[in-house]
């Protein structure tokens, strides 16, 4: 009931439930109406908008067949690194347009986009999962569980999914196995370079520490104690020497003193009787006796000091052994004549004692003559040793006494060739560890992927959530149709019913007056309105049921 318009602006009155309702029904057709829209444009927009399958594979880390104790890998980056660097790989845009030219993907957007977009989305349709431990999750070592990863990709033919994300499964573990070999060999040949430049590096001071060495031999610092030793040795070597030397020249003595005392019993020997014959052949006797003791006496005392191989004991040996076969001369010549003596038939010589001792004094002359002159050559042979040696210890003393010049020098170079040593051997050592490596994921013995799930056939899209659309639709609509209410409401400022009048004018009311229109009028309205509201309902069904039969009759 409409009695007038209030344009004085009071404040308005609080409205109850039923003036909720009262709005609600006289707007009715400004809530349903964008309520209905929202529904339709919902229903196309779920159903025109293409599926989406999402299919994916499980990729299972395979731990090396032999133990990282026995064969250390030479390929230690995380798995999660190495996924990544793989991923990088397989999606550059040569390997996605490649997949997107073997199975025809994106066929209407590569019509109406540049490849370089098409490319940008199917990276991001492709997914990969993070590494994630399987089995046991106890307190374990984590390098003997097993890791997993998943390849997803999501497309709007399932088939099509499934294939892709076969391929790209395929292609992540060719990937890793040529990535390992890759970076297992170029680890194997750095390794080889570096042991060649260490080597070049070993030879060249080994060079430099020989030139040093032949310019400074005999006088390096680890030579100075064999020098001293050396110069002790020929010291000693030299007291030998002169002892020696005073030896043979006291035994000189002794022998000239005999051959004088020989000479003078040559000198006076003259024909005596037979006792003073025999008396003399037993002198001679008993002077090669004493000889012989002597000699001995002599060869005990040089044993004591020397062995048998040393020079003066060998000719001390040779003396005695000289004086020996003298006697034994002696004796048998002896015994010759005293047999000639008995047995011979003819006359007897006038003085044959004396002819005998006279022979015997002779060839005692004869013997210390010789010794005397083999006294005589071994002292000059101790006079050349002697020279030999002092010139001996001269060197030694030069060598001692003139240091290299820089002993520092040669220090470092000790050092750098200890050095360079322990570097070699390190890196040979890694050299033979990297080999192996090598030899191993060549065979395809170290860390690998295995597929632990294919490829799976989506059956049901994931997107998009056509229920959810529907009724977010459905509510956007309402929500505005009650704005739009809301907004017509508050511009409309007329009086609506008996509680407006009571507010407003603060009159009694008595009666009410109904408001008279013409029956035709309303009439026509009211067709009218069910006319539209069936013709757009109708519009409405028919846009939804074609996009429910467009969606159907596309669908794979």
């Amino acid at each position: 009931m409409q009695i007038g318009e209030n344009t004085s602006g009071p404040a308005r009155r609080a409205l109850d439930l039923e003036d909720y309702l009262d709005i609600a029904r006289r707007h009715s057709a400004w809530i349903m109406g964008p309520a209905f829209a929202g529904l339709v444009i919902a229903v196309v927009a779920a159903f025109v908008w293409p599926d989406t399958y999402i299919s994916s594979a499980t990729i299972r880390v395979v731990p090396p067949q032999v133990p990282e104790n026995l064969v250390p890998p030479n390929v230690v980056n995380p798995m999660s690194d190495r996924i990544n660097a793989m991923y990088q790989t397989i999606s550059s845009r040569s390997a996605l347009t490649n997949i997107v030219n073997v199975y025809n993907l994106y066929p209407r957007d590569r019509q109406r986009k540049p490849m370089e977009d098409v490319v940008e989305g199917m990276r991001r349709s492709i997914r990969i999962g993070g590494v994630t431990p399987i089995g046991d999750t106890g307190p374990t070592n984590a390098k003997s569980q097993l890791a997993a990863f998943q390849i997803s990709f999501a497309y709007e033919n399932r088939i099509l999914a499934q294939k892709v994300t076969a391929d790209l499964v395929s292609r992540f573990m060719t990937e890793n196995t040529r990535e390992r070999t890759t970076q297992s060999v170029l680890t194997t040949q750095f390794l080889k370079d570096q042991l060649e430049t260490a080597k070049k590096d070993l030879d060249q001071i080994e060079e430099k520490l020989s030139a040093y060495r032949q310019s400074f031999q005999g006088r390096l610092p680890e030579q100075m104690a064999q020098n001293q030793m050396q110069l002790n040795n020929l010291e000693q070597r030299t007291s030998n020497i002169n002892n020696s030397m005073a030896r043979v020249s006291q035994e000189k003595l002794l022998y000239e003193s005999d051959l004088r005392s020989m000479k003078t019993q040559r000198a006076a020997l003259a024909p005596s009787p037979e006792s003073v014959v025999q008396r003399q052949r037993n002198q001679l006797l008993d002077q090669a006796d004493r000889d012989i003791i002597m000699g001995e006496a002599r060869l005990n005392s040089l044993r004591e000091h020397y062995t048998d191989k040393n020079p003066d004991v060998v000719q001390m040996i040779g003396q005695v052994n000289q004086l020996k076969r003298v006697r034994e001369k002696l004796m048998a010549r002896e015994q010759a004549l005293e047999s000639a003596d008995q047995s011979s038939d003819t006359p007897k010589r006038a003085d044959p004692a004396f002819e005998r001792e006279q022979r015997v004094l002779d060839a005692n002359i004869s013997r210390l003559e010789a010794q005397l002159k083999a006294k005589e050559i071994e002292t000059e042979e101790y006079r050349k040793e002697l020279g030999n040696v002092e010139k001996s210890i001269k060197v030694s003393q030069e060598r001692i006494t003139s240091a290299p010049a820089s002993e520092q020098q040669y220090g470092e170079l000790i050092r750098d060739l200890s050095l360079s040593k322990v570097k070699y051997e390190e890196l040979n050592r890694k050299r033979s560890q990297s080999q192996i490596a090598e030899d191993l994921e060549k065979r395809q013995q170290g860390e690998t992927l295995e597929l632990l799930d294919p490829a799976s056939l989506p059956q049901t899209p994931t997107e998009p959530k056509r229920p959810v659309i529907i009724g977010i639709g459905f509510a956007v609509g309402l929500v505005i149709g009650v704005a739009l209410v809301g907004a017509r409401e508050a511009r409309d400022s007329t009086l609506k019913n008996l509680k407006d009048v009571r507010a407003y004018t603060q009159l009694n009311v008595l009666g009410s007056i109904p408001l008279l229109e013409n029956d035709l009028v309303v009439r026509r309205r009211r067709r009218l309105a069910w006319l539209a509201w069936s013709t757009a309902c109708l519009v409405g069904i028919l846009i939804m049921t074609g996009s429910v039969f467009y969606y159907y009759a596309t669908k794979v």
